[in-house]
């Protein structure tokens, strides 16, 4: 019985699905932002999601557990340098899936899948510089800052004298 399995098979044997997801990973730690099948992207998510957890640690003993994941130097430096350190005070949520339009060939449901920080179009503001990243806590009600009225202008009687 199949009772409680729930993943995608994606329709691979286990070592295909093992390798397919190890480069997928490769290629998302290395370029930041790749293009895929939905499917592909919600699976890549499940898989490298505990992986950048594991990166926030620089440890032996974490980047040998995830070097037997991905089994790619670059990227594992990459992962525990740049990675690990933009996203080391985030509790969680380190990738995005955006959809696209159905692929042409065989009208399958196209999906963006970026990492959260490196996206550097959606942290920009409307005048153009990079705003950080917003830093909140989970079950912690924040008062919003009391903002301080100033009393109305006179410049012109002021001026006028």
């Amino acid at each position: 019985m199949r009772h409680g399995k729930t993943f995608n098979h994606l329709s691979r044997t286990a070592s295909h699905r093992k390798a397919l997801l190890a480069n997928m990973a490769t290629s998302l730690i290395i370029h930041k932002r790749i293009t895929t099948t939905a499917a592909k992207a919600k699976e890549l998510r499940k898989y490298v999601e505990p992986l950048i957890t594991k990166a926030k640690d620089d440890s032996t003993h974490s980047r040998r557990v995830v070097f037997s994941y991905l089994k790619n130097k670059d990227s594992i430096k990459e992962l525990f340098g740049e990675i690990a350190g933009k996203i080391g005070d985030r509790p969680g949520g380190y990738t995005r899936v955006l959809k696209l339009m159905n692929r042409k060939g065989d009208n399958a449901e196209m999906a963006i899948i970026e990492l959260v920080d490196f996206n550097e179009n959606l942290l920009k503001d409307s005048k153009g510089k990079v705003v950080a990243t917003k830093k909140t806590r989970r079950g912690k009600k924040v008062a919003a800052p009391a903002v301080e009225t100033a009393a109305p202008s006179t410049d012109e009687t002021t001026e006028n004298n």
